[in-house]
């Protein structure tokens, strides 16, 4: 094995290969900036395949020696100068909480506010800094005035806490949810918009899409499908579930055609647990009720939707230090290498005997997660087999239509473990997946 002084002597002679300067076991995003723009003339998708560039971005993270973690569509980890900064605003703010937190680090919320505006494409007017996708949307779904009879058109595949907030309306008021039932994968735009259209009546007030549904990878096309609904019902209003989307493919809110938005940024941005981003059109915002009540419900100022009461400044302020993580790589480099690595282990595991892929190999339809199950073999069994066998940290999927094991890899992941998975599926396949300990 390699002593740690061969070892960081090793490393510096790559990072100095990449034109940076020399090692010192942190990779920050000046470092990843300069690596980048040394790269400035390669295509994404040819970027996408340099390796030793991705080995770079690999030392960003405190990534695990034991485990290949393949479940990144969950919570995405994130990068050591992010844990950093969030350890020291978590210090700084234990000297004198409510002066640190209240009177100092809130100020930054404002400068985030127009920065993440920038990503997203949108006016920073129309963005509230929240906890999560779950909270972002509640605040959407129990914040349109509805009555009994009217009616919500959603999927089965949408994610069970948006289900469960519609369910809760229901039984409370009476509202009638309309279901859409999708089988997937599709790369057919026409039945995937029809499928909503076809939901939808004069009674209509809400549809409910989610944006690249975290059960298996499909992307839909929510324009599209929001465009339809609204010529057959012009009273029609949009919400989009952006939890997985965000980040992980390029899209500039306003150009969803949505009413709604929202996402969870510690997902493919790599910000601290627990941070969200709503999205209200400006002129829907005075409209819907906040979820935790303001002195001015009926404002339309986005900010009414922040009244959160205590909340984590120093995991608010660090989610900057992933901004400046993820524009680094940029955003369109950043998808094709997720695309590239989802099509590298799909295109090897189509073909073996007994497999079957669960997500679209076209770019319109998928990006960085996709599902594989081995016929025989359920879901579940085949998610500890990899783990119990090889290590491999993914997440077994039985959800409406859709029976698999879901594979979601990140900028930080090799090839060498996705060839390790290739072999794991191989031996699964060929050998089943007995009692492996």
């Amino acid at each position: 094995m390699l002593s740690r002084r061969t070892f960081l002597r090793s490393s510096s002679a790559a990072v100095a290969a990449l034109g940076l300067p020399a090692f010192n076991g942190r990779i920050t995003p000046e470092h990843i900036a300069r690596a980048s723009r040394l790269r400035r003339n390669l295509t994404p998708d040819e970027l996408a395949q340099d390796e030793s560039y991705w080995a770079m971005i690999r030392q960003a993270f405190t990534v695990s020696p034991t485990i290949i973690n393949l479940n990144n569509g969950g919570v995405s980890p994130q990068p050591k100068h992010v844990q950093e900064m969030q350890y020291k605003y978590i210090q700084w703010s234990n000297e004198a909480p409510t002066y640190y937190m209240w009177r100092t680090l809130d100020m930054g919320r404002e400068p985030l506010r127009q920065r993440l505006a920038q990503l997203a494409g949108c006016s920073p007017e129309e963005l509230a800094i929240c906890r999560n996708a779950t909270e972002a949307l509640d605040i959407c779904i129990n914040g349109i005035d509805l009555k009994a009879g009217d009616e919500v058109v959603l999927s089965r595949q949408d994610y069970p806490n948006m289900i469960n907030m519609w369910k809760q309306r229901e039984l409370r008021e009476g509202i009638r949810l309309i279901w859409v039932n999708l089988e997937l994968p599709s790369e057919d735009e026409g039945y995937l918009v029809r499928s909503y259209a076809d939901a939808v009546s004069d009674r209509t007030r809400v549809v409910h899409v989610t944006h690249l549904i975290n059960w298996n990878g499909q992307i839909l096309p929510v324009r599209a499908i929001a465009d339809a609904v609204r010529a057959k019902n012009p009273k029609v209003q949009v919400i989009c579930d952006s939890a997985h989307a965000f980040a992980q493919i390029q899209f500039r809110i306003p150009d969803l055609g949505c009413d709604y938005w929202g996402t969870s940024l510690h997902k493919w941005l790599c910000a601290p647990f627990g941070t969200g981003l709503l999205w209200v059109k400006r002129e829907r915002i005075a409209s819907l009720w906040p979820l935790m009540a303001n002195p001015e419900p009926r404002s339309d100022d986005i900010r009414k939707f922040e009244a959160q009461g205590t909340r984590s400044f120093p995991a608010e302020q660090a989610i900057g230090y992933a901004l400046d993580f993820h524009q680094a790589i940029g955003s369109e480099r950043k998808e094709a290498r997720l695309r590239y690595l989802k099509d590298y282990w799909c295109r090897k595991a189509k073909d073996l005997a007994g497999v079957r892929l669960h997500t679209s190999l076209q770019p319109k339809y998928a990006c960085a997660l996709a599902g594989v199950s081995i016929a025989g073999i359920k879901p579940a069994e085949l998610d500890a087999f990899l783990f119990n066998k090889y290590k491999i940290h993914a997440v077994a999927i039985d959800w409406e239509n859709i029976h698999c094991v879901r594979i979601t890899p990140h900028v930080y992941t090799q090839l060498s473990e996705l060839d390790k998975l290739i072999l794991a599926l191989r031996d699964a396949a060929q050998n089943g997946v007995g009692t492996e300990k």
